[in-house]
């Protein structure tokens, strides 16, 4: 088993005292060193570079942000973010993970030891999904693609467009999937199918992800409420902390918003919001399956499969963890796997019934 090193960066000195040993008690994690803030993690990173950092955004001297960037432009490396419950460290989590940080760690304004040792196995999961993940495929994107249109692909025949009628596009993403789907929504069409999303982020942090990407799309993308329409032209997040469903109200799509345990040690799980689209949507849905860590959305993208729908997997040279995707294909739930630019003209190709 490879020992994943790891630096912890934040100024204060009770958290970095809770990480490490949170972090140095799981067998295949070694603290190799803490800083107070990122000067000092700079000297002690020349001497020895750990494969992930921990960081806070909030410190003085230098933000957590600027020196997330300077990292990613000179020597990207995994990186997961501690952040406060706020609005505002919700945004600049959010700038943090747009920079290239693969993970995120809520901490509360108070209770933080007691926080941190019951959320010790989140914490040694997002540190191994950041170990594992390919942090250069987030740095210098390819310039943004023509926004797709549809008369992008060809019409497809009558026959084909009168086999349904509402269509519903579910997707699910963990580890690197906020700039991947933030890519992918921001090549549709305003006419694209209602969209129902669960991504993998704690709390608070969905709100702030919904209207970050709403400001660079056609679509309207809002953190879903219970009861809230899935419509053409919209895309609905599951909001951090709480599953989501997709009902039928007669001839309408609407979303189920509850509490419940983790499936899958998530909340929201994809496998919860897969299952649903299944069972009410059937052949009138298309399921995706992002760049994730885990095996969440596998077993409900195969019920989405066997249910009739169209199933895509984004490919694993695209992903910065080909984990979610991977169990996807293992368990023969994945029509087509395919790299993220193309996840859009699929969509659009769906759109027409081709």
């Amino acid at each position: 088993m490879k020992t994943i090193r790891v630096m912890i960066v934040d100024d204060s000195a009770t958290v970095r005292q809770v990480l490490s040993a949170v972090l140095g008690s799981a067998p295949d994690m070694d603290v190799i060193a803490t800083a107070p803030d990122p000067l000092f993690a700079l000297d002690k990173m020349r001497r020895d570079w750990p494969d992930v950092l921990v960081l806070d955004v909030e410190m003085p001297r230098m933000d957590g942000l600027t020196f997330l960037r300077k990292l990613m432009a000179e020597r990207p490396t995994p990186v997961v973010i501690c952040s406060t419950l706020t609005e505002k460290g919700a945004e600049t989590t959010l700038q943090a993970l747009s920079a290239g940080a693969v993970g995120i760690v809520a901490k509360p304004k108070i209770g933080l030891k007691q926080f941190f040792v019951d959320s010790s196995n989140d914490l040694v999961a997002q540190v191994r999904a950041a170990a594992r993940a390919r942090v250069g495929r987030l740095i210098a994107p390819p310039p943004p693609r023509p926004r797709l249109g549809l008369d992008a692909v060809p019409m497809a025949p009558a026959q084909a467009m009168s086999v349904t009628t509402d269509k519903v596009i579910a997707v699910g993403a963990s580890t690197g999937g906020t700039q991947a789907l933030e890519r992918f929504l921001s090549a549709l069409p305003r006419v694209t199918p209602g969209i129902v999303i669960v991504q993998h982020m704690p709390e608070k942090f969905t709100a702030a992800f919904a209207e970050r990407v709403n400001s660079v799309c056609e679509l309207e993308v809002l953190e879903a409420r219970n009861g809230d329409r899935v419509i053409p032209g919209r895309a609905l997040i599951a909001p951090g902390g709480r599953h989501m469903m997709l009902r039928r109200s007669g001839a309408q799509y609407q979303v189920e918003v509850v509490d419940g345990p983790p499936v899958n040690r998530h909340r929201p799980s994809v496998d919860v919001l897969f299952r649903s689209v299944a069972r009410f949507a059937g052949q009138n849905a298309m399921g995706i399956i992002m760049t994730g860590m885990g095996d969440d959305g596998a077993r409900g993208m195969k019920e989405m499969h066997d249910a009739g729908a169209l199933t895509i997997a984004q490919d694993e040279a695209t992903c910065v963890v080909y984990g979610m995707p991977k169990e996807a294909v293992k368990l023969g739930g994945v029509r087509r796997s395919v790299a993220l630019e193309a996840i859009s003209q699929e969509v659009i190709a769906y759109a027409r019934g081709i």
